[in-house]
């Protein structure tokens, strides 16, 4: 029995790969990032261009924020059943200096996270279909962080 090949949950958002890394996009003209991609008109209000260039964010930063979910999210995420709550970070990238909001791996509590803590981009499995295994990214702790994680 072969295993089922991986896919994206939401194609064109991230990469597959061993390091994977969140696809945005940044402005031509001002050098703002983007996630998810942008393409219509840079959201600077500083700035008014409409030329974009996709990019590969960095797959590193360090906790903004964080809190919990307590109540099932709407689609394409697919919740497990029974709902579980689950860990939220606000994660602001190495390079881009930009925050972003992700699902932290499971298994890790909001009592394991601290503002500051370097967290990485990671992948796990989010549901199966008859054909493939459907990945998402998540943010997990960076090990060896002074005892935690």
């Amino acid at each position: 029995m072969s295993k089922k090949p991986l896919a994206p949950a939401i194609e064109g958002w991230f990469t597959l790969d061993e390091q994977p890394r969140l696809i945005g996009s940044q402005c031509c003209a001002c050098g703002t990032y983007f996630f998810p991609k942008q393409s219509r008109y840079c959201k600077n209000p500083d700035c008014d261009s409409t030329e974009f260039r996709e990019v590969q964010l960095s797959r590193t930063g360090k906790v903004w924020s964080y809190t919990n979910a307590c109540y099932q999210p709407p689609a394409p995420f697919v919740a497990a059943d029974p709902f579980e709550p689950y860990t939220i970070a606000a994660v602001t990238l190495e390079a881009e200096q930009m925050t972003v909001l992700g699902q932290v791996v499971t298994g890790v509590a909001v009592a394991d996270l601290k503002v500051g803590m370097e967290m990485e981009l990671v992948l796990e499995p989010l549901h199966e279909t008859e054909d493939e295994i459907k990945m998402t990214w998540k943010w997990r702790p960076v090990a060896n962080q002074g005892g935690q994680h």
